[in-house]
């Protein structure tokens, strides 16, 4: 069985650098695990994620928190949230496939965004809550 949090994330990642529109916004397919030394935003990182026990009636089953963050440095706060925006279109929007797994409800739980950085970074962070089921 794939670990349920990678399932998670390769199908997010396939979802949203299948997405024309975030694509050009970022420039490119710019979706790290951890974002390479130097690279220049905007980017979106994968970042926190856990898995609780939500397993029933013989059933096993995953609820998950997994934050998305998104890096900018142009245009105060307004290029970081208008990606934070696309990301959360197109995880509504389109179905997810997981490897050993299958999303019996997938949403977004918060979006926020915090103070420039001292070099003016920005961060907005997409926060997801996702149930999934093992397939048997």
């Amino acid at each position: 069985m794939t670990n349920p949090i990678f399932a998670l994330r390769v199908a997010l990642r396939a979802v949203l650098i299948a997405d024309a529109t975030l694509i050009t916004l970022l420039g490119g397919a710019r979706l790290y695990d951890a974002a390479p030394a130097g690279e220049t935003p905007p980017y979106i990182t994968f970042g926190e994620a856990k898995i609780e026990d939500w397993s029933a009636l013989g059933v096993i089953g995953h609820a998950h928190t997994l934050s998305l963050d998104v890096w900018s440095r142009e245009g105060g706060d307004s290029e970081a949230l208008a990606l934070a925006q696309r990301l959360v279109e197109v995880v509504q929007a389109s179905p997810l496939t997981l490897d050993g797994h299958r999303i019996i409800l997938i949403r977004v739980r918060e979006q926020d965004v915090d103070l420039p950085t001292a070099d003016g970074l920005r961060h907005a962070r997409v926060t997801l809550e996702a149930f999934s089921e093992v397939l048997s």
